[in-house]
């Protein structure tokens, strides 16, 4: 099939002229000799660092990523010497164009994340600027605190960000903002130096004031700067209190705190400072946090509703539309709020109520119900007070931003440049009204969601920046709402800040005296103009440097597997909007090689990102055969999980398969790949000859050579083949099987791995679904073809898919299910197949009978076909479970944690341990088996090593099972294998597994 790119002609940005490619080796050379930190010049890592989450790109002369404050003042250093500006650098989530630039980028967020001392006494922490937000929150929790602010990107956003930003977040009613929890920090200047900024009298000020040096000068002339300006700062800032704009001259104008430098380079974008450590406020962590969710049929209804739901003090009010609220239910990954919604609402209203006593919270809900009724606000109101429920709405709350910019299509995208006004609440139901208003006089929709507690709702417009009279349309619309906003005497930028998309109408915004007083504070902290220019003054049009109207048209390009998007593979990989969710830690799959590396090119945007650079290239199937592509592509584990927990749905699984197939073209493809693509052959022949092959395993000088000539980790225990495999076993059963009873026929794919290595999970999948009245077929003359594909085999991978999906077609009954116990090649059925044929019917017809053996064996046990026993040995156990990460990004895992529940009296936990890190072949090989443990090791392993010897593991992949064994010595148990062993005796229940002497030998297989 062929995927064609078209973009209108577009002009690139000119090149800066100071650069030369000499003085950038220089420059490189010089850093690396400097910086304990890495320093990297090439074009990948330039480009990859030329975005952030807002819709603007700049391309740097390079990018830094210093281990300590001394690599950065090194780095400032050099960058003055050479005549570069510098970009201080965290999460890059943000929205208004604040963390791109030319220059030097100086990534704060690699290793300059420790916390370095967490005091809940005076609840404080002291942290470097890389520290993400959860992480901080984490640490506290156990002393009863938190972090005030509550960003959406808390999982990812960094602590230097958000004080670069002045962030708040949803929790901004209570908590004010980023501001407001600052307590010191220490930066390094313009000129390298450094200082700390903390709050200090006026005989500290008088005494620093005197000192010789560029933080002298700052006590020195910013007070007469606030003196001379008395009158316009008093007059000249916004009304509204929550403000992420311009310099807060305000601050340092009181008279009833102390001269605060902290506080007021807080929200400077990196523009006067950069922090190297911040001292922060925590605050008391309530103990209960309560939702009512009101359902409306209107935004405007919702918005109405507003002001009832503050008078009953909420720490939270958020709005969300239908446009989110459908996006949502597409998404497995935030599919559970929708079943918890009455009717199909036009707009939420979540109403969030925190404390210490549930009984007083409970009552605030039911007070605003009754509210609510008696005002005629809404038509059902959800009053979520159970952990699944809350867990459903944050989950989409904080996904709020994903999910709207999941609904564009092509370069037509819900912008981020209006998105960040606020205004007085009571003013926020006329204001809105207005503000639509507008929209529609431009003929643009937009989506609506945010923080009506604070008036601020972050409505982005759908607009095509590849068409200039979009620019011009999104230009005006930016000007009128200016006008509209001041008019409510509201703010422009109220948590997102300046950036490059607000910056230029700072001087309309706070009039000429105090825009020209804040020009003064930038020449004072920076005389020569290098740090983050073109920010909250002296910026340019909001018009430049737009990302997509740069992106070059990239030429026609014939592709294996079908992108079903606008603008084929290059489209598929340029929906990434880098808001950074692959950036987080500590929850969900997404993304595995971040979590161990904390590389920007390691997560899906960083992938996705040098994958739209190679398909812009003039000959794209050339710049697909890049070694510096494939280095970026190298971690990638293919676990899918981007595919479901992205919003916007980048599967880069299927975009590194069809790389490394170009990639093969170019350069040939290694013996390596070429057996692991062949891994159904190799584990057929290896259970023919078993045992005997299972000594090279056992072998040290042929697991060396393995190594050496192969690349397959020595230290990696290779899987153990069994000798009567699946195939060998159902040949014999089947002349001895119960007669089928009246559930139809079902066939079991016998897939490439436990069929050789685990007969006995299949043995007890075929005996189960027999039992519950299925006429089993077994399946076995086929390959799905995953393995193939992982190598970027995709050609032999669609042979494959073909023969399979016309076998199936061809000799099972139409219409009956087709079910297996290894997730990676069930999901294949499901998923790749219809990409590598997408117009093939057997394909289409297969991909919908697909279903997991676990949801037959719950329905077969809840009709009373299957007996599970009380007397059991799995029953009444603790079931640790951990899902595969393409059964989680296709299907969900709930089926399976309902058959487990299914146990009489088990307590089934399902461990939110990520990605196990083995993904197939990629843990046997030697490059990266270091990283696939480094994975296991980040919630996994620790979480099966916490559990008690009673505890029973379990792990529906076979990867899994092996990993969590290698990791933790622990045998991990295939779902249905518990069933198998919990029937009840006269359904012919097994022993328990403990007294059978192949125990350790099956875990290891």
């Amino acid at each position: 099939m062929t995927s064609v790119h078209e973009t209108p002609e577009a002009v690139p940005p000119a090149p800066d002229p100071a650069s030369s490619p000499a003085a950038d080796r220089a420059l490189e050379r010089r850093l690396s000799r400097e910086l304990d930190g890495e320093v990297a010049f090439d074009d990948y890592t330039r480009h990859l660092f030329s975005r952030d989450a807002s819709m603007y790109a700049i391309v740097p002369r390079g990018v830094v990523f210093p281990r300590h404050e001394d690599d950065v003042r090194a780095a400032v250093a050099a960058a003055a010497e050479y005549g570069l500006p510098v970009l201080p650098r965290g999460a890059a989530t943000s929205l208004a164009g604040q963390t791109v630039g030319p220059g030097l980028v100086i990534d704060l967020s690699r290793h300059m994340n420790r916390i370095i001392e967490l005091d809940p006494a005076s609840r404080t922490a002291l942290v470097e600027p890389g520290v993400v937000q959860d992480r901080l929150n984490r640490a506290a929790a156990p002393h009863g605190l938190m972090f005030g602010p509550d960003t959406s990107t808390s999982n990812r956003a960094t602590l230097g960000g958000m004080i670069g930003n002045n962030s708040a977040g949803s929790g901004s009613v209570r908590h004010g903002m980023t501001i407001d929890h600052v307590r010191a920090l220490d930066v390094v200047l313009s000129d390298a130096t450094t200082a700390r900024f903390e709050p200090v009298d006026e005989a500290e000020r008088a005494r620093r004031a005197g000192r010789a040096t560029l933080e002298g000068r700052l006590y020195r002339e910013l007070p007469e700067i606030v003196r001379a300006n008395a009158d316009a700062i008093a007059d000249g800032f916004p009304r509204f209190w929550r403000r992420a704009c311009g310099y807060r001259l305000d601050r340092l104008a009181r008279t009833d705190t102390p001269f605060d430098l902290a506080k007021f380079v807080v929200g400077s974008e990196g523009t006067l400072v950069i922090a190297t450590r911040a001292l922060v406020d925590l605050v008391p962590k309530p103990r209960h946090t309560l939702f009512a969710v009101g359902h409306f049929t209107s935004v405007a209804g919702a918005i109405g509703a507003t002001e009832s739901a503050l008078s009953l003090d909420p720490s939270a009010v958020e709005l969300m539309d239908r446009t989110i609220l459908e996006l949502s239910r597409r998404k497995i990954e935030y599919a559970s709020l929708g079943a918890l919604l009455e009717g199909d609402p036009e707009a939420l209203l979540f109403v969030a109520f925190t404390g210490d006593d549930e009984a007083e919270l409970k009552d605030r809900l039911h007070r605003l119900t009754s509210l609510w009724r008696a005002e005629g606000h809404g038509y059902h109101t959800l009053l979520a007070t159970t952990p699944e429920q809350r867990g459903a709405l944050l989950k989409v709350r904080k996904a709020g931003l994903g999910l709207l910019m999941a609904a564009g299509e092509g370069t037509r995208r819900p912008l981020a440049f209006v998105e960040d006004t606020a205004v007085d609440p009571v003013h926020l139901a006329e204001y809105t009204a207005r503000f639509k208003e507008i929209l529609d006089a431009h003929g643009l929709s937009a989506g609506f969601y945010g923080h009506c507690s604070v008036g601020c709702l972050h409505i982005r417009p759908f607009l095509d920046l590849t068409d200039p009279g979009q620019i011009a349309t999104m230009r005006t619309v930016a000007e009128e709402i200016k006008d509209l906003v001041t008019e409510y005497g509201g703010v422009n930028s109220s948590e997102h800040g300046d950036g490059l998309a607000r910056s230029e109408f700072n001087r309309e915004i706070f009039g000429d005296t105090l825009y020209e007083a804040m020009r003064q504070v930038k020449r004072v902290f920076d005389p020569d103009d290098r740090m983050n220019p073109g920010k909250i003054v002296d910026a340019p049009a909001m018009t430049d440097h737009l990302r997509d109207p740069a992106l070059p048209p990239a030429p026609e390009f014939r592709t294996r597997l079908d992108f079903d998007v606008l603008g084929g593979m290059r489209g598929a990989a340029d929906r990434c909007m880098n808001i950074g969710l692959c950036r987080k830690s500590g929850t969900g799959t997404m993304c595995p090689s971040y979590m161990a590396t904390r590389n920007e090119e390691d997560a899906t945007r960083g992938r996705a990102g040098a994958l739209v650079k190679a398909l812009s290239e003039p000959d794209p199937k050339k710049a697909l055969g890049d070694e510096r592509l494939h280095e970026v592509l190298d971690l990638c584990l293919m676990c899918k999980a981007c595919k479901s927990e992205c919003p916007l749905g980048v599967d880069m699984a299927t975009l590194k398969a069809e790389a490394l197939s170009h990639h093969h073209d170019l350069h040939g493809v290694p013996l390596r790949s070429r057996i692991f693509g062949s891994i159904r052959f190799l584990n057929r022949l290896g259970s023919a000859t078993a045992p005997l092959s299972n000594l090279p395993g056992r072998i040290g000088p042929l697991r060396i050579l393995l190594d050496r000539f192969l690349g397959i980790a020595r230290e990696r225990p290779l899987p153990r083949f069994a000798r009567r495999s699946l195939v060998g076993w159902f040949r014999r059963h089947r002349r001895h099987a119960p007669a089928p009873g009246g559930r139809g026929a079902v066939t079991y794919l016998a897939d490439s791995f436990t069929t050789y290595t685990e007969p006995e999970i299949g043995r007890a999948a075929i005996e189960l679904l027999e039992r519950a009245g299925w006429d089993v077929r077994l399946e076995s003359r086929g390959c799905c073809g995953r393995s193939s594909l992982s190598k970027g085999l995709v050609d032999d991978a669609a042979d494959k898919a073909f023969k399979l999906a016309h076998l199936l077609t061809e000799t099972t009954p139409p219409g009956s299910p087709v079910v297996g116990c290894e997730p990676s090649c069930l999901m294949t059925l499901r998923d790749e197949h219809r990409a590598l044929l997408p117009g093939d019917s057997a394909v289409a017809d297969i991909a919908g009978r697909v279903a997991q053996v676990e949801e037959l064996l719950v329905k077969a046990i809840d009709e009373g076909a299957l007996r599970l026993d009380a007397e059991s040995w799995p029953a009444g156990r603790r079931l640790l479970y951990h899902g595969h990460c393409h059964q989680k990004a296709e299907v969900g895992t709930a089926a399976t944690v309902e058959l487990l529940r299914r146990i009489p009296g088990a307590d089934v936990v399902e461990v939110d341990a990520g990605c196990c890190g083995m993904a197939g072949s990629f843990g046997f090989e030697s490059e990266h088996y270091e990283v696939s443990l480094t994975v296991g090791e980040d919630r996994l392993f620790p979480a099966v090593r916490a559990e008690g010897d009673d505890t029973v593991i379990v792990a529906t992949g076979v990867s899994c099972r092996q990993q969590i064994f290698h990791g933790t010595e622990r045998t991990a148990w295939h779902p249905v294998q518990l069933i198998r062993a919990a029937l009840a005796p006269g359904s012919g229940g097994v022993p328990h597994p403990g007294a059978a002497s192949d125990t350790t030998d099956r875990a290891q297989r």
